[in-house]
């Protein structure tokens, strides 16, 4: 998910597209957000583990 939102902040910036920067944006907090529940032990969306 991190890495979709920087390659669309990319394409966003690059374009000139608006749309896609914001949504690139987004994906990545989300991203970051869930590794740094996952790095702290919490289950995400269910599991303790990905694989």
């Amino acid at each position: 998910m991190i890495i979709l939102g920087v390659i669309l902040l990319v394409i966003g910036f690059l374009a000139g597209i608006p749309v896609l920067w914001t949504i690139g944006i987004i994906l990545a907090v989300v991203g970051l957000g869930l590794v740094i529940a996952g790095a702290l032990g919490h289950e995400v969306a269910g599991r303790r583990h990905f694989w």
